[in-house]
């Protein structure tokens, strides 16, 4: 039978085993790794999203060649913190993975019960989350927007909240009501820029932002998916500016916002 050093040290051991035996050598308080020693659930959680961004960012691009990579570093997470709480006798990975499978099981009754599969996607949508709302109710979570993560990125957590209300009829029925009620609110955020004080203008701004994201909801746009593509043409069309100024040996700051919108027009035109 191989023991820890074994499984450590051994690249043709079972992957998940030997990954697992590492990050135990890492947090071994005698013979670990100073830096992994000291971490815990929220000093490792800023990682944990950031290296979730960075696999759907190998996607966005189609790298499929770092996708492996990104996902790799991503399981390490979910190792990291298994571990932290195995340390502290919460549960332990063989826990998570044993949960998620148990989880992933009861909810696709169509494929692994009796439940017939032929459902329309939209079908199987309202059967999971009907499941999800059981599972919620079972954890003495019967409000409508528990569950509902704090710590999710903001945008997607308002997509989220809005469902959510939603499905209790707490929605306009129109997508023009929401177009309304996003020329109100700019029109709110610049009256509170210019008379109010930061805070009430962070705030309004922040209402802005979160009927943007409602709107997102009605037009069935994943607003994350969509600012990271329009971040992603900003990126190309400004990159193609400064690349033109420097046929001329010059660099944005040599130039003025006129002419850089010029050339930004002119990239708009070269399709990037």
């Amino acid at each position: 039978m191989a023991t820890p050093s074994d499984l450590v040290s051994d690249p043709d051991s079972d992957p998940t085993e030997r990954l697992l035996a590492i990050m135990r050598a890492l947090r071994d308080p005698e013979a670990g790794c100073p830096w992994d020693i000291e971490q815990d659930f929220d000093t490792i959680a800023p990682y944990t999203i950031e290296e979730a961004y960075e696999v759907a960012d190998a996607i966005e691009r189609e790298a499929w060649d770092e996708l492996r990579g990104e996902l790799g570093d991503l399981l390490l997470q979910v190792v990291f913190h298994s571990q932290i709480a195995a340390d502290r006798g919460l549960f332990a990975y063989r826990d998570v993975a044993g949960d998620v499978a148990q989880k992933m099981y009861d909810r696709h009754p169509h494929v692994f019960g009796d439940e017939s599969r032929d459902k329309s996607a939209e079908q199987q949508t309202r059967d999971w989350e009907a499941i999800k709302a059981a599972e919620r109710a079972a954890k003495a979570q019967t409000g409508t927007l528990d569950g509902v993560a704090v710590g999710l990125p903001a945008l997607l957590r308002a997509l989220k909240l809005q469902k959510r209300a939603a499905r209790v009829g707490f929605d306009w029925p129109e997508r023009a009501q929401v177009l309304d009620k996003i020329v109100e609110e700019a029109q709110e955020l610049h009256e509170a820029a210019e008379s109010l004080p930061q805070d009430k203008i962070e705030e309004e701004l922040g209402d802005l932002l979160f009927v943007m994201a409602n709107l997102a909801r009605h037009l069935d746009v994943d607003p994350e998916a969509a600012l990271r593509r329009a971040n992603a043409k900003f990126t190309r069309r400004f990159e193609r500016i400064e690349a033109l100024l420097a046929e001329d040996g010059r660099c944005p700051q040599d130039s003025g916002l006129e002419e850089m919108d010029a050339l930004w027009n002119r990239a708009k035109t070269e399709g990037l």
